[in-house]
């Protein structure tokens, strides 16, 4: 069994291209800084993973993604191998990425990205029912009807 499960935040926007022919597939590439759980002095604090993600996905990280966003990826490890110029074997790994999402809010992402700072919408308030009041004005911020 080949599957991976990573969290951790774009370190660029997400390269899209469409493949040549009938269909022009998209293409998306990005890179994710996952943090290490144990840090050793002298050690990176992160490890950086090259993703793909092919057809709906990639349009997704296009319209959605940008650098720092944090997502979740879940998908396969696959490595590749390829002779250069100089006649030396290069090796490379990637994350095929099947699904992914979001692993904070938007205004938690924007928060972190703007020093702290965060909008001016109100955050969402427990009505005495339990239930959570939705602020006015939501439904334009979200990615589907």
């Amino acid at each position: 069994m080949n599957k991976v499960i990573l969290m951790g935040r774009l370190t660029r926007d997400p390269e899209v291209r469409y493949s040549q022919g009938a269909s022009g597939t998209a293409v998306c590439r990005y890179s994710l800084a996952v943090d290490r759980r144990f840090k050793r002095d002298g050690e990176p604090d992160a490890d950086f993973f090259n993703c793909t993600v092919f057809g709906k996905g990639a349009e997704f990280a296009e319209k959605y993604l940008r650098q720092g966003t944090k997502i979740v990826v879940t998908g396969r490890i696959q490595q590749d191998n390829y002779t250069n110029r100089d006649g030396q074997k290069v090796y490379s790994v990637q994350i095929i990425v099947e699904e992914q999402e979001f692993a904070e809010s938007k205004n938690a992402s924007s928060a972190a990205g703007s020093g702290g700072f965060t909008s001016a919408r109100p955050a969402p308030s427990a009505a005495s029912d339990g239930f959570m009041n939705i602020p006015d004005g939501i439904e334009e911020e979200l990615p589907f009807n």
